[in-house]
């Protein structure tokens, strides 16, 4: 018998005891469902993640105060930090580093913003006339700061639209005076709709020139330094002179943290690949689950069929030919096991998509192909034992058999 009617045999076996075939196929169909849920949830996690930072401007490069070997996360409070970034480094690395696209001082704060009866709890940020278009962070209404206004120390306050709504209301806030703490501030200019980013609401904060974020919080050095690189290839050049400009600023020392967005972004995929990784070994449990229900009833079948193999044996059919039919029946089992299982995860995956439009799940078509070929190997390895079992029967104790 050739590959063909091997198969169209299997489909034959598989009609004829139906019930007992989906009964054998559902585990291999919880399994590759799992597969499909929880791989496309990590994988659309990652390319959610991947588009927030891209969202968030591009080739931007962080300086930090303090030394640092990790990279990525939180970072720590300046308390302690020999040397802090002050306005001054600032102006020297603009001034001196000529790859670089933007510089802006950032200060970052909790702030009570008031409004006539009005309150609420916000954050304040202290940034450069360059922070807009460094962060994609542009104004609806009004404008940005300019280099005039950081001279001037300028209290001058752009907010977001959570703030507009909450404090302002139906009154335009272009003009009014806004409390941050204790200190009066202008309106002049309202941030574009930004939603949230990587759990942060970007709509409710509110923007200060950073050196009146400096007086404000009475500090004598930023949170950080944002800088841009002109281009992609021109990062670590932007890197390693943002480095030695700092280091003779700060007498030789490296107390500070370079870090640039790619190896945020590299730091975050190297996590995600290893969950999705762990999600994957997870959801291949079900599968292996289900290659031993395969097992099982296929030798149940070899038992239950062991005149028929005799028969078969009789007429002239060789032990591969008894091997290859019990084995392509366990991978054709197997295999529209995985195609129901496909095919309930791309449904399942699409009607999420629809209920849950910001829901970060995706169908990959590397996924598609783990998946099929999981269940194909379960059906090769689960049909092994109980076809080397139908070839091992002896032709006449087969035809004696009851």
């Amino acid at each position: 018998m050739n590959l063909v009617e091997l198969f169209l045999t299997a489909l034959d076996t598989i009609r004829a005891a139906k019930l007992r075939a989906f009964l054998t196929t559902l585990g291999v169909v919880i399994g590759v469902l799992a597969v499909i849920l929880l791989v496309g949830l990590g994988e659309g996690v990652r390319a959610y993640i991947g588009d927030t930072f891209a969202s968030l401007g591009s080739n931007v490069i962080q300086i930090a105060p303090g030394k640092r070997d990790t990279k990525g996360g939180v970072q720590p409070p300046m308390s302690g930090v020999a040397h802090k970034l002050t306005p001054e480094d600032e102006q020297d690395i603009e001034r001196r580093v000529y790859t670089l696209d933007g510089v802006s001082g950032i200060v970052q704060g909790a702030g009570t913003l008031r409004y006539e009866n009005r309150r609420r709890d916000s954050m304040a940020f202290g940034v450069g006339e360059r922070f807009g278009d460094m962060r994609n962070m542009h104004v609806d209404s009004g404008r940005f700061f300019t280099a005039e206004d950081l001279d001037a120390h300028r209290r001058y306050a752009i907010i977001g639209r959570v703030i507009q709504d909450e404090l302002f209301g139906d009154v335009n806030p272009l003009g009014k005076t806004l409390k941050i703490n204790t200190t009066e501030f202008r309106v002049i200019g309202i941030l574009e709709h930004k939603g949230q980013s990587l759990g942060f609401d970007m709509d409710d904060l509110v923007l200060i020139p950073s050196t009146t974020a400096l007086d404000l919080y009475s500090l004598d050095g930023y949170t950080s330094i944002m800088v841009r690189a002109r281009d992609k290839a021109n990062t670590q050049a932007s890197i390693e002179d943002v480095t030695d400009v700092l280091k003779r600023r700060h007498n030789g020392q490296v107390d500070f943290t370079v870090v640039s967005q790619d190896d945020l972004l590299a730091t975050v995929n190297s996590i995600m690949s290893m969950m999705t990784g762990v999600l994957l070994a997870i959801a291949s449990i079900a599968l292996v689950v289900g290659g031993i229900g395969i097992a099982n009833i296929m030798l149940v079948s070899v038992r239950e069929r062991t005149r028929e193999i005799g028969v078969r044996r009789a007429v002239g059919a060789t032990k591969n030919t008894i091997l290859f039919q019990f084995l392509v029946e366990a991978v054709v089992i197997a295999t529209l096991g995985g195609l129901i299982g496909l095919g309930l995860g791309a449904v399942i995956i699409a009607v999420a998509r629809v209920a849950v439009p910001g829901l970060p799940v995706q169908l990959s078509p590397w996924i598609v192909f783990t998946a099929l070929g999981f269940s194909g190997l379960v059906g090769v390895l689960s049909g092994v034992m109980p076809a080397r079992s139908a070839a091992k029967l002896d032709p006449v104790e087969a035809l004696r058999y009851e």
